[in-house]
């Protein structure tokens, strides 16, 4: 087995409203014997099992039939471990899908064929399977999936899934997006979702939705690119077992790199140097730690840092000729690697009941580090049917479009196709501390 699917699977189902993204999960984990019998007894509905409500766990979510926050299930199989995230479909709920997202080793995009003039080559699809389609891949989601759902309620299955299937692969094109696979299933009936459907059926001979997931590789960390360090809790008191010798332990998830004792560092925004010392992991061990893991930082010498801190690499003739960096702003905090940025382009998913304006102030979170945000420009909204990026002067609920940020002060940010941690930071109103936007650098 290919070493990067012993991990476990981090995936998220999403698409439009009722495509059947919560009975799919219920087919997987029932199909995987995933769920006691007890458990299944209680999701009765007129005698029949209704799989959707083994992961809509909220009463509403239940009295309305529809997926309104984000629930995680968790399977195995012989060959691999699974969390799932069951997304809503439903648009006022797209915040809630993409903070699933941001975090997840893959998507699996339903598509409702009953929805669709299947039998129409030039179909139109979903605008929310677009929508979601594009989120996915703009948060850098390294697999997604297209699964054709409900094709056992069509009158001709073979012709729907090729027509669908056309449809897909169009839009991923223009959209640049690079699906895995794309697998006719029947949630409902269990057909290519674990076990296999009937020979032949909608002419697809590929493998089940499950096998795919299990050969699917797991977001690689980031640990080629110099150390940036988050600090999420100071610990002032420190153990004398755990030879940090009385001095602080920064704790946080390491970002970037590999933190080892003898990395030179530089902390953010004071731009105060050291070295560091000792390295704890999250059992408090004396060992290095790679980016993804939690680690507890030592410094040879006091320092000046608290939570929302960064602790970056500090610079090195290397590091200041490598092409993926910009050279450092005069004033920023840092001179390695990760110069302190006080303008940022941005791509902007908006999900807040108001617009997106210029002039408006926000807060913005990046790692730990709160700082005050004004949108200094709206360049322009992307239209979810077309594609084509129009002229706007503010974004909608639900929107995705390109905006300008200016920074009270300085974060050490770069492009999110860089890095996920580092390049993305998320928008809350400064009034109803609402998460407001998911903001991915440019």
């Amino acid at each position: 087995m290919n070493s990067n699917t012993q991990n476990a699977l981090r995936f998220i189902t999403c698409g439009s409203v009722d495509d059947g993204k919560s009975t799919l999960i219920g087919r997987l984990l029932v199909d995987t014997k995933a769920v006691l019998q007890d458990h299944l007894a209680g999701v009765q509905r007129q005698g029949e099992t209704d799989l959707a409500l083994l992961t809509d766990g909220l009463s509403a979510e239940r009295e309305q039939g529809i997926t309104i926050d984000v629930a995680y299930r968790y399977f195995n199989t012989e060959a691999r471990k699974f969390i799932i995230g069951d997304a809503p479909g439903h648009e006022q709920y797209t915040r809630n899908m993409v903070t699933a997202a941001s975090s997840a080793d893959a998507a699996v995009v339903l598509v409702d064929a009953t929805k669709l003039d299947w039998a129409n080559p030039a179909l139109a699809l979903l605008t929310q399977t677009r929508r979601h389609s594009l989120l996915v891949n703009l948060l850098r989601v390294p697999s997604i999936v297209f699964a054709v759902n409900k094709l056992d309620a069509v009158a001709d299955p073979a012709l729907a899934f090729a027509n669908i299937q056309n449809a897909l692969n169009a839009f991923a094109a223009e959209a640049g997006i690079t699906a895995t696979a794309t697998v006719p299933v029947s949630a409902l009936k269990g057909w290519n979702v674990v076990d296999a459907a009937a020979d032949g059926w909608c002419g697809y001979t590929g493998p089940t939705l499950l096998e795919i997931l299990e050969q699917l590789p797991g977001t690689p960390a980031e640990t080629d690119a110099p150390v940036a360090f988050p600090v999420q809790w100071v610990e002032k008191n420190s153990s004398s077992s755990d030879t940090s010798q009385g001095r602080r332990v920064f704790w946080g998830r390491v970002a970037t790199g590999t933190v080892a004792p003898g990395t030179a560092v530089e902390v953010f925004p004071s731009g105060q140097k050291a070295v560091v010392a000792q390295v704890l992991d999250h059992a408090r061990r004396p060992k290095a730690v790679a980016a993804g893991s939690s680690a507890g930082v030592v410094l040879d010498r006091e320092v000046d840092v608290s939570r929302g801190d960064w602790i970056l690499a500090a610079p090195v003739q290397a590091a200041m000729a490598d092409d993926d960096f910009d050279t450092p702003a005069a004033g920023n905090g840092t001179s390695g690697p990760y110069p302190g940025h006080r303008e940022l382009q941005a791509t902007v998913a908006w999900m807040d009941d108001e617009p997106l304006v210029a002039g408006r102030v926000y807060w913005a979170l990046h790692g730990h580090r709160w700082v005050k945000a004004k949108v200094k420009r709206v360049v322009h909204k992307l239209n979810i049917n077309s594609l084509a990026e129009e002229d706007a002067t503010q974004l909608d609920p639900n929107a995705v479009g390109h905006i300008e940020l200016l920074l009270h002060e300085p974060l050490p940010a770069v492009a999110y196709k860089q890095s996920r941690v580092l390049g993305s930071l998320i928008l809350v109103d400064t009034a109803s501390h609402k998460t407001s936007g998911a903001v991915l650098v440019r």
